[in-house]
């Protein structure tokens, strides 16, 4: 059983103009995970300060298959199911049918991938993870996300890493956009 959390929080202003503060906790549970088909359990909890989202929780379990699993590269893949709840601070979306709703709830399914691959010795690595998350229910609330990183270890506790994240959510709050790419 191995169980993982990532955990941040977020706080930026600039000339004194608070321009984010959220939370993002993701948590999983793996069972037999040395197996190459294996069970998954999942809970995230979120907020987002631009995209008013007040709360978002996120619930659900499937199933991951190990594409590759050498020491130095893998590759998986995996199916799951949640349910979300997200309450937002504003009633108005870039969707009609939705305004006036304070909380939206739905049924998702998630197919994920991700994987890391060293290379050259080890003296680069890169990473990547991928997902897309449709509702079940309605067809236009869906979301994804691409995450890249380009990892160069410098010393046995210190590494560069350079990380590219684009995200796409179809429902936002009445003048957001629904893509947000992030360079670090």
């Amino acid at each position: 059983m191995v169980f993982k959390t990532q955990n941040s929080y977020v706080y930026q202003e600039f000339g004194k103009e608070k321009a984010d503060e959220d939370i993002l906790s993701l948590n999983f549970l793996y069972l037999n995970s040395d197996k190459r088909l294996y069970p998954l359990a999942l809970g995230f909890i979120s907020t987002s300060f631009r995209r008013r989202i007040d709360s978002r929780y996120i619930f659900g379990a499937g199933l991951t298959y190990k594409i590759i699993d050498k020491k130095n590269n893998w590759l998986k893949a995996a199916l799951t199911t949640e349910y979300e709840n997200t309450n937002f601070l504003t009633t108005d979306f870039n969707k009609n049918m939705y305004d006036g709703m304070k909380s939206i709830n739905t049924y998702r399914a998630t197919l994920w991938i991700n994987g890391s691959y060293k290379l050259f010795k080890e003296k680069l690595v890169l990473t990547h993870e991928f997902y897309v998350q449709p509702s079940l229910e309605e067809s236009n609330n869906f979301r994804w996300r691409t995450d890249l990183a380009l990892e160069l270890p410098l010393w046995k506790y210190l590494n560069f890493k350079i990380n590219y994240i684009h995200n796409y959510e179809s429902i936002v709050v009445q003048g957001q956009q629904e893509e947000d790419n992030f360079l670090t």
